[in-house]
């Protein structure tokens, strides 16, 4: 798979709805050699991905409103204009934390966020599909954190 040039205008790109989140690739795995992808997550107030980890890197620039985030165990509110990146196997977390959706780059790397939203839109259809998140993300070396007792 060779490394390909991608210019993508403003209306264009693939997008998703993923649990709440609206997620749009703008720079694909395939197109990368697998090294990194890029994508824009648009997060409603309180939506946003249970603590986890794997084993890549990702990191976050806010473009629009405000994002709560876990790092490790510290949570903070970061703003639009902040960056945050987290090194593979950090424990992290993030949801909208503005009354307008928030609007965040997310960078992976190397890229494999991008087949686990996929499977994620196919088979997470309604609340009572939740609870196949955990295995979905076993098959992508996502370990979602179980939900406090």
């Amino acid at each position: 798979m060779a490394k390909q040039v991608v210019v993508l205008k403003r209306d264009e790109g693939e997008s998703m709805s993923v649990v709440g989140c609206g997620l749009k690739f703008l720079c694909t795995a395939d197109k990368t050699d697998r090294a990194w992808s890029l994508m824009e997550t648009v997060l409603p107030e309180n939506a946003g991905p249970p603590p986890h980890d794997h084993p890549w890197d990702e990191a976050y620039y806010i473009v629009e409103g405000e994002v709560r985030f876990l790092l490790g165990d510290r949570e903070q509110v970061f703003k639009a204009g902040d960056f945050i990146y987290t090194p593979g196997g950090t424990l992290h977390a993030f949801w909208g934390a503005s009354a307008r959706p928030a609007r965040v780059l997310v960078f992976d790397a190397p890229a494999h966020a991008e087949a686990l939203f996929r499977d994620l839109e196919r088979e997470v259809k309604e609340p009572r599909d939740f609870a196949k998140v955990p295995e979905i993300g076993q098959r992508h070396h996502v370990h979602f954190m179980p939900p406090a007792a």
